[in-house]
């Protein structure tokens, strides 16, 4: 029996980019934001610096250093079970973080093959039965089911299924088998 599929978001969902954004954000602008300080905020209230921003985003192994999410090793090996599992990451916007995210995944996720990674632009080609990921703008054109991973700048969108983390994410993509 053919398995179904479930397409996988990277940041904020695989990769703790929140943690990280803060701490360099931080560094370089000496501000004391927090996670706690910024929930509810967009992208563009938290970080009102956009060039900073960018130029964080475009560091040379920001990615490649990113913290793994909480349980999410574990979460996506079981899934694998019962699901083929693709990571899918909206990456062309910052060229210089394709290789870093693919040698990120390859220490992390090493169970996770090649074939099965996607590093495109837009999300709206992506044509699995579910995917999981924290931005709208991408849960908005999902062909299949969309699950939203909490992240500070969703909190107040309620349109999409929701999930807090992944031992969350497994519970529910358990009950459709």
């Amino acid at each position: 029996m053919k398995k179904k599929t479930i397409a996988i978001d990277m940041d904020g969902v695989l990769a703790d980019v929140e943690s990280q954004i803060i701490n360099h954000y931080n560094k370089a602008y000496g501000t004391h934001l927090t996670k706690e300080s910024i929930q509810g905020l967009s992208e563009d209230e938290a970080f009102k610096e956009r060039e900073l921003l960018h130029g964080i985003l475009n560091k040379d192994n920001f990615f490649r250093t990113l913290p793994v999410m909480p349980d999410a090793v574990e979460s996506v090996r079981e899934l694998q079970k019962n699901f083929e599992i693709f990571i899918v990451s909206a990456a062309t916007e910052f060229p210089i973080s394709l290789a870093e995210k693919v040698a990120w995944l390859a220490e992390h996720f090493p169970f996770i093959k090649w074939e099965n990674i996607v590093l495109c632009g837009s999300k709206r080609i992506i044509n699995t039965d579910y995917l999981i990921d924290d931005h709208c703008k991408n849960l908005d054109y999902c062909m299949g089911k969309p699950i939203m991973f909490t992240a500070f700048h969703n909190i107040n969108q309620t349109h999409h299924l929701r999930v807090n983390n992944w031992k969350e994410a497994v519970a529910v993509l358990n009950e459709t088998l």
